[in-house]
């Protein structure tokens, strides 16, 4: 594994670690003394090889694909991220019930695991929208459509749903 390589996962693994949270202790005291902060730390800095083994391993301890721990690949492996996708929270409130109940509390679920109140907007992901799309029994392109109608999303969601079907 080349240094620059090596400096990279090792970035990867760092953004995956603090995204959750955690200091390398965290890790160790999470992990039960599994894998240990000095190591961990030293996969990070690039100082020390991984195996495929021990990364599969903490990949699954951070509850993350593997390939999200690679170098050179982004979320899902597209090239750039695509449009985000903002929920008007305050036009949602005024969709009827009967219409807008499921997506109504599923806003509220992703605003409580982040601690996101401020009541206007709400980002979600692609992933979000296809969840969305099972649970109102529609394509994620018919429930986009549908969204833009209520005021909810903006037009601008339909790149969105048009990069993820390329």
């Amino acid at each position: 594994m080349s240094s620059e390589y090596a400096k990279q996962l090792g970035a990867k693994l760092r953004a995956i670690r603090t995204q959750q949270g955690l200091s390398l202790h965290g890790v160790e005291e999470k992990s039960q003394g599994r894998w240990k902060a000095v190591v961990v730390g030293s996969y990070e800095r690039g100082d020390r090889a991984v195996t495929v083994q021990r990364l599969a391993e903490l990949a699954d301890f951070y509850g993350v694909p593997v390939q999200e721990l690679l170098p050179g690949t982004t979320p899902g492996g597209a090239a750039e991220p695509p449009p985000k996708l903002v929920l008007d929270l305050e036009r949602l409130a005024h969709v009827p019930q009967e219409k807008a109940g499921p997506l109504q509390r599923y806003a509220a679920t992703i605003q409580s695991q982040r601690g996101d109140y401020n009541g206007k907007v709400l980002s979600i992901r692609q992933d979000d929208l296809r969840t969305l799309a099972v649970i109102y029994d529609q394509s994620p392109s018919v429930l986009t459509e549908q969204l833009i109608s209520w005021g909810v999303l903006d037009a601008d969601a339909r790149r969105a749903v048009a990069h993820e079907d390329n």
